[in-house]
């Protein structure tokens, strides 16, 4: 029995590894990004703010597409100042530019079952952070939970946009591989809320009365609590949660028959 098609929606930049890995476990692999990740219209006031990166107490980046947009305009960092990131991804975004545990100090969550801003402050010294300066660097939309907590306990805190993100285009050749991917029943690798929004997006513009019924018959693997909290508010039902970054979806590929 043929088994299902892989399917890795995450932006074309990110998505490479994770598909060699996933071939790797036997499993034949597409394409197809549900988030563009685009560079700023105005970089100058994130390249301010990394102008003066060893006056924060603490950096925090919201994504590995932060990590990599920042990086890649101030490749130097200051060891001296400590690093936080959400989940696993950042880790290896930074790992990947030389920002490593046995140099930096990095916060992250510990629970790998559920890796966001919640338990990101739960792992952060709030009350030695007081009344000094954050720096967030993020997209230009987000959650605001994490500047949010960090100001009620009195932090001074800048947040800094490093990218922006988009839905992709519905050429007519996407539109054909969408219809085509909805045909058959695949195992969709979705990492972002904002990803599962725009593919219910999409599939609501094709010229298909089935189309959102044939999405929902899709299984999906998704790192986090609240993607499956949206997805079963979308009508997903076959939904498996994975622990957070690539080992942890990886592993719940390799568990489903």
């Amino acid at each position: 029995m043929t088994r299902p098609l892989v399917v890795i929606t995450r932006p074309l930049a990110q998505a490479q590894e994770l598909a060699q890995r996933t071939q790797l476990l036997g499993r034949s692999v597409a394409l197809f990004p549900l988030l563009d990740i685009l560079p700023l219209p105005d970089p100058a006031p994130l390249r301010a703010a990394l102008r003066e990166l060893e006056r924060y107490a603490l950096l925090a980046f919201v994504s590995p597409n932060a990590i990599d947009a920042a990086l890649s305009v101030q490749p130097d960092w200051p060891v001296s100042v400590p690093l936080a990131v959400v989940g696993e991804g950042s880790r290896a975004a930074l790992a990947r530019h030389g920002l490593t545990a046995d140099r930096y100090t990095i916060h992250s969550p510990r629970n790998r079952d559920r890796t966001d801003s919640e338990t990101l402050l739960e792992e952060l010294d709030l009350p030695s952070l007081a009344g000094k300066d954050v720096l967030i660097i993020r997209g230009e939309t987000g959650r605001e939970l994490l500047g949010d907590a960090l100001r009620n306990a009195n932090v001074r805190v800048t947040t800094v946009a490093a990218y922006r993100r988009q839905a992709p285009a519905l050429t007519p050749a996407k539109r054909a591989e969408l219809q085509h991917l909805l045909h058959g029943q695949n195992d969709w690798v979705v990492t972002s809320s904002e990803a599962l929004r725009f593919w219910m997006q999409m599939v609501e513009q094709l010229d298909d009365a089935e189309g959102v019924a044939k999405m929902q018959q899709q299984r999906l693997i998704v790192p986090h609590v609240r993607i499956v909290e949206i997805a079963h508010s979308f009508g997903f039902s076959k939904i498996i949660q994975s622990r957070s970054g690539d080992d942890g979806l990886l592993a719940a590929l390799q568990s489903l028959s």
